[in-house]
């Protein structure tokens, strides 16, 4: 059976598991071709545990959250809105909590929408995945979304090419940019902190004091760069935030779907989940992360240690194609580790001499192990 039969059961209302099941037991096929009937047209996204901007390269963890639309699972979706309400339907075979390891498929779920018109189920794509939210692992989620409204995409002009044709809107996109990401990381935080006060005036953290205003200073990790933003407390009870050059009124509000966030002239409904110090921030337009750094934690931290070259995934080491004395250059490459069904190449960062190989062929590894020393 196709890996791709829910789309053709979203189509035809039929269940082809069922039907497996009954040939193998010896049935007749329940309809023969010239009964059967195509209705709308319907879309599958597999959900995988990878990486599309460093070369879908695959991703391990455990699903610190996983939160899906509302759907069906593992049945065709009735066929008509009387009949389905047009809700997607999600297969998959893990819960919030469990473990993506290397030792199997990449793949978390598969997701299907049907509709009407290729156009609904197009719209009904991009709604249910950006109400799939997924923490604790990469996971090709708001790529899909960038291929489902790329030009070539929404327009069937597909072919093998598609991805290096659209390359500009699918890779290393920002959906919500930092101003927004900040504001919703300080509300999140703000939140919290309210959801946390007592009776005891002394619980509150709202910034009060009798003269002057308070400030507070929030440092952050935004795109690979340092951010700073700071929140005033004016008398009125309004918030003020400046993030960069960027100032104006912060406010929000917490609903049951999110919190409702508005600054610099935006509104915007956001999701957002702290994982350590990351700030998970979903929204329509799409989802990001910004890092809450804790400045009394890191303070004495000094410069990362330099010529080490570590798993970029956990998986096993397939070969080395170098030894320790070797010279190598930029680019070359130095060994081959495999995982999930994928093998990839890990090149050489800069010129240098290999000082040590760490493990060898066969060895099974962690993602972030030191594999080899380059001096």
């Amino acid at each position: 059976m196709q890996v791709e039969h829910p789309v053709t059961e979203a189509i035809t209302g039929l269940d082809l598991v069922e039907w497996q099941l009954r040939v193998a037991a010896g049935e007749p096929l329940p309809l023969k071709q010239d009964q059967l009937r195509i209705h709308g047209h319907a879309i599958e996204a597999r959900i995988c545990a990878e990486n599309p901007d460093n070369n879908f390269l695959p991703a391990t963890g455990r699903l610190q959250v996983y939160r899906k639309p509302e759907c069906v699972a593992f049945l065709p979706p009735p066929l008509g809105e009387g009949r389905g309400g047009g809700l997607p339907r999600v297969d998959d075979g893990v819960r919030e909590g469990d473990e993506i390891t290397p030792h199997y498929d990449s793949m978390i779920a598969k997701l299907i929408v049907h509709g009407d018109t290729r156009a609904q189920a197009l719209a009904r794509l991009d709604e249910a995945l950006a109400r799939t939210h997924i923490v604790g692992l990469a996971t090709n989620v708001q790529f899909l979304r960038h291929v489902a409204r790329s030009p070539s995409f929404s327009q069937a002009d597909l072919d093998t090419a598609l991805i290096q044709r659209e390359q500009a809107v699918l890779f290393n996109q920002e959906p919500v940019g930092l101003p927004m990401a900040a504001a919703a990381a300080v509300a999140n935080a703000l939140a919290s902190e309210k959801s946390l006060e007592g009776r005891d005036p002394f619980s509150r953290r709202d910034g009060w004091r009798s003269h002057g205003v308070a400030t507070r200073r929030f440092a952050f990790e935004f795109g690979g760069e340092h951010r700073d933003a700071e929140l005033a407390y004016l008398h009125d009870g309004a918030l003020r935030l400046t993030v960069g050059e960027v100032s104006g009124p912060l406010g929000y509000e917490a609903r049951p779907d999110g919190l409702e966030i508005s600054f610099n002239g935006q509104r915007m409904l956001a999701q957002v989940y702290a994982h350590g110090e990351t700030d998970h921030v979903f929204t329509p337009a799409g989802a990001t992360q910004i890092v809450a750094v804790d400045l009394l934690a890191h303070a004495g931290e000094g410069e990362a240690e330099t010529g080490r070259l570590t798993a970029p995934m956990p998986g096993k080491v397939v070969s080395f194609a170098v030894k320790a004395g070797d010279s190598v250059r930029k680019g070359q490459p130095l060994a081959v580790m495999e995982a999930m069904k994928m093998e990839h190449t890990i090149a050489a960062p800069a010129d240098g001499t290999i000082a040590e190989l760490l493990y060898a062929p066969g060895d099974q590894v962690a993602e972030g192990a030191e594999l080899l020393k380059l001096q």
